[in-house]
C-alpha cells in the first residue's frame, strides 16, 4: 500500500460510541481496574512490572483463573503503565501511584478515552510482533541478549509486515467493492503481502510463505482482539493437528471460514486510521468536506466511489438551502481543465439529491454551453414544463463531456464500454460528427471509444475521429 495517493474514505462511527466501545474492552477495563487497585504497597520489578508475587491478587481482582491468569494480568498491568494509568514513584523501591491519565477514562471527553485506548493499541501491536516467550528465552545467549539469527526473526520486519496487514485489512474494509463490515479470510489476507501482482498461480515457495504467516497472524490476532481492534475467528485447531492424527470429528476442506476469519471493529477501524495518518497517508473520512465550498466537494469527491460520493454530498447538502446549494454547485462545475467532466458528473449526482425547490438555478444555466445540457437533464427528469429542446451541438457536446467523466471516474470500465457499444449503434453517423465537438477531451474520448469497441472495423472509424479531432485542436 502507497502512501502517495488518498485511501478511500471511510464512515467512522461517534467518537461518543467508540469511546464507550474503548472503555468496554477487555485489556484497557482491566487495566483501569488495576490503575485504580494500585497503591502504597504494590511493588513493580526492574523492568516496571508487577512483582511477581502480587500477581495472584491482581488475577484474582480481574476475575482471571487457569493457567494463563497470571499472564493475562501482567499483560494489563503493562497496559496500565504504558498508558500513563499508573506511574512509576520510585524505581529504585518499586514503589507506583496512580497515573493522571486514569481521569480521563472518567472526566475526560471521547476524544480523550480514545487517545489512551490508542496507546494501550501500541503497546499490544508491539507485543503482538514479538515471538513467543519461550522462544525468546531458548534464544538467549550467554550474555543475556537475544540472538535474533537463531530466532529467524526480524523485529522490525516483523513490525512492519504486521503493520502492512492491518493496512490491507483497512483497505478492504473501506473500499467500495471492499468486504465491508464483513469478515476477511485469513489466507487471502497473508496472500495480499505475499504473493506477487501478476502472478497467476502462486508457486510452492509462495504458498508456504502463506501457510507461515497465516500461522502468525493467528497468534497475533488473537493477541489484539482484547484490546477491540479485530473481531477474530482463529483458525481450526485440528488444521494444526499432525498429520498422522485422526481428526475428532469430520471437517469440510471447502469451509474457508476453517482457516481463520477477521475483521477491523469500528474502534479498530478508527485506530488502524490514526495509525495511517501518523504514518503520513492521506485517509479522509466521510464528512470532511461538509463544511468546504462546492469546489472543494466536487473536487475531493471526484476520488471517491459512488457511495461514499453520495454520503458526502447529503452531509455537505443537509447544510444548505436547496437553491443556494444547487447555484454554488453549478458555479463549481464549471470549467476547461482535465476535472472538470468528473466535477460536473459529480455535480449532476449532486443535484439529483437536490428538490423541485432548486429549478430557478437550473434555468438560469439553460444557455450555457458547459452546464445547459446537463440542467436540461435535470428539469426533464422531474416533469419540468418549458424546457427547450438541446441543439445538436449540446447534445454532442454533453456526451462526449460525459464520456470522459466516465473514464477519469472508472477508466476502463465494463459499464463505459458498455456506454461506448451503445452510443455507436444508436448514431451510425456518431464518429462523422463526433471529431467537430469543440470539448477539450474530444480525442481523448475518441482514442478511448476505438479501444473499447470490440468491433474492430467501429474501433477504426473512432481512432480516424480521434486523429480528426487531433488535427483540427492543433495536436
Amino acid at each position: 500500500m502507497s502512501d502517495s495517493s488518498p485511501l478511500p474514505p471511510v464512515r467512522l462511527h461517534p467518537e461518543a460510541e467508540l469511546a464507550r466501545a474503548a472503555l468496554s474492552t477487555p485489556l484497557l477495563s482491566r487495566a483501569a481496574r488495576l490503575a485504580r487497585w494500585a497503591g502504597p504497597d504494590t511493588r513493580v520489578d526492574a523492568g516496571g512490572g508487577l512483582a511477581e508475587e502480587q500477581l495472584p491478587a491482581a488475577a484474582e481482582l480481574l476475575g482471571l483463573a487457569g493457567d494463563d491468569a497470571a499472564a493475562y494480568a501482567a499483560e494489563a498491568w503493562r497496559v496500565a503503565l504504558d498508558t500513563g494509568l499508573v506511574e512509576i514513584v520510585d524505581e529504585e523501591a518499586g514503589t507506583v501511584r496512580t497515573g493522571e491519565e486514569l481521569k480521563l477514562l472518567t472526566g475526560g471527553s471521547p476524544r480523550d478515552v480514545l487517545t489512551v485506548w490508542l496507546a494501550a493499541l501500541d503497546t499490544v501491536l508491539a507485543d503482538a510482533a514479538v515471538p513467543d516467550l519461550d522462544d525468546l528465552v531458548d534464544a538467549l545467549d550467554d550474555g543475556g541478549e537475544v540472538d535474533f539469527a537463531s530466532l529467524d526473526w526480524d523485529p522490525q520486519a516483523e513490525a512492519e509486515f504486521l503493520d502492512g496487514v492491518l493496512g490491507n485489512l483497512y483497505l478492504l474494509t473501506v473500499s467500495e467493492d471492499g468486504a465491508g463490515d464483513g469478515p476477511v479470510p485469513l489466507p487471502a489476507l497473508a496472500a495480499s503481502m505475499l504473493v506477487p501482482d501478476g502472478m497467476g498461480e502462486p508457486s510452492d515457495d509462495v504458498l508456504e510463505q502463506v501457510s507461515d504467516a497465516m500461522m502468525r497472524l493467528d497468534d497475533q490476532f488473537r493477541t489484539l482482539e482484547p484490546v477491540g481492534l479485530v473481531a477474530y475467528r482463529p483458525v481450526d485447531e485440528a488444521l494444526m493437528a499432525d498429520a498422522d492424527e485422526e481428526p475428532a470429528a469430520p471437517v469440510d476442506d471447502t469451509d474457508v471460514s476453517r482457516y481463520g476469519m477477521v475483521r477491523l471493529t469500528p474502534l479498530g477501524v478508527y485506530g488502524i486510521r490514526a495509525r495511517l495518518l501518523d504514518a503520513g497517508f492521506d485517509a479522509p473520512v466521510v464528512g470532511d468536506l461538509a463544511d468546504k465550498g462546492a469546489d472543494a466537494l466536487l473536487d475531493g469527491t471526484a476520488r471517491f466511489g459512488r457511495s461514499a460520493a453520495r454520503a458526502e454530498t447529503e452531509q455537505w447538502l443537509v447544510r444548505r438551502e436547496p437553491l443556494d446549494a444547487a447555484r454554488e454547485l453549478l458555479a463549481a462545475a464549471r470549467g476547461a481543465d482535465a476535472g472538470a467532466p468528473l466535477r460536473r458528473l459529480r455535480c449532476q449526482q449532486a443535484l439529483s439529491l437536490v428538490g423541485a425547490e432548486a429549478e430557478p438555478a437550473l434555468r438560469e444555466v439553460l444557455d450555457d454551453p458547459e452546464l445547459g445540457g446537463l440542467a436540461r437533464v435535470w428539469l426533464s427528469e422531474r416533469g419540468v414544463s418549458g424546457v427547450p429542446a438541446p441543439s445538436e451541438d449540446m447534445v454532442f457536446w454533453l456526451t462526449v463531456d460525459t464520456l470522459a467523466a466516465q473514464l477519469a471516474a472508472e477508466g476502463n470500465s465494463e459499464e463505459l464500454q458498455a456506454l461506448v457499444e451503445g452510443l455507436a449503434a444508436q448514431h451510425s453517423g456518431f464518429f462523422a460528427a463526433a471529431w467537430r465537438v469543440g470539448h477539450p477531451a474530444t480525442a481523448e474520448v475518441l482514442d478511448a471509444m476505438g479501444r473499447l469497441h470490440p468491433d474492430k472495423k467501429v474501433a477504426k472509424e473512432a481512432r480516424k475521429a480521434a486523429f480528426k479531432a487531433r488535427s483540427q485542436q492543433g495536436g
